[in-house]
């Protein structure tokens, strides 16, 4: 495997049944890349990166993180080697404040969480300023997560998956259940958050919009398989991806 990628993925295959979920997927991932993944429900996204954080194992086919073969170890021993998620569904406790939510994921990923609450220490309070200011949450620091905006729910989230400092993220459908006047203005937010570091990003995203404005890359997944992998301006007029995913049946023009 080229130490020029950061990930790279070989022959993946995985079925469920007689589902078939992956079907020989290679992907190559430079770091400091924006890569987007998009396709429809079921269409083999979630597989792939469930696959990569080691929730679910591919029946063949291998993955590489840096060099480093990571088929067979569990998710926290691949966070451990630097790759970090946020979920669809904001990861988060609703009944503690912001700043406790950072100082328990950094005791998590220092593993030095006493029973429920994280020891304090002046550099991990720190630490969690340091990033709730780039993520323009340091004014919230006092206030519950339950008295947050679905916005500021999804910020906090990817703020928690930065405490651990990864080389890969992975964001699962970040602008899912913002408001439309709030999802520029987030993205805008997470990637001048994210800009600077030395950091490969991959986002699953269903919003043509933010796909276009924010990625590099464009992977389109279409019945286990990649139907497109380029540019987004040459991903989404690929007339495969028009037909199977934006839903854009109308004549593809050179």
């Amino acid at each position: 495997m080229s130490s020029e990628f950061l990930l790279q993925a070989q022959g993946l295959n995985k079925s469920f049944g007689a589902v078939v979920a992956a079907q020989d997927i290679n992907i190559r991932i430079r770091s400091g890349e924006r890569v987007s993944l998009i396709g429809s429900n079921g269409a083999g996204k979630t597989t792939f990166v469930n696959m990569i954080t080691g929730y679910i194992q591919p029946d063949s086919g291998e993955i590489h993180l840096g060099g480093q073969c990571i088929n067979t170890m569990t998710p926290r021993q691949i966070t451990r080697l630097g790759v970090a998620r946020s979920f669809q569904i904001p990861q988060i406790y609703p009944n503690l404040s912001v700043m406790e939510n950072m100082l328990v994921a950094q005791a998590c990923h220092e593993d030095r969480l006493s029973l429920w609450r994280p020891a304090r220490t002046l550099a991990s309070q720190e630490r969690a300023e340091e990033v709730l200011k780039r993520f323009r949450l340091q004014d919230q620091r006092q206030r519950l997560v339950a008295e947050l905006p679905g916005g500021m729910r999804k910020l906090l989230d990817i703020a928690l998956a930065m405490t651990g400092q990864p080389r890969l993220l992975l964001l699962d459908e970040p602008t899912s259940g913002v408001a439309a006047e709030e999802k520029f203005p987030m993205m805008d937010t997470v990637m001048q958050a994210l800009s600077g570091q030395p950091l490969t990003t991959l986002f699953v995203e269903h919003d043509m919009d933010i796909v276009s404005r924010y990625c590099d890359r464009v992977i389109a997944f279409y019945s286990g398989r990649i139907i497109a992998d380029d540019v987004p301006s040459v991903a989404l007029a690929n007339a495969d991806v028009r037909r199977y995913v934006t839903g854009d049946t109308g004549a593809v023009h050179a």
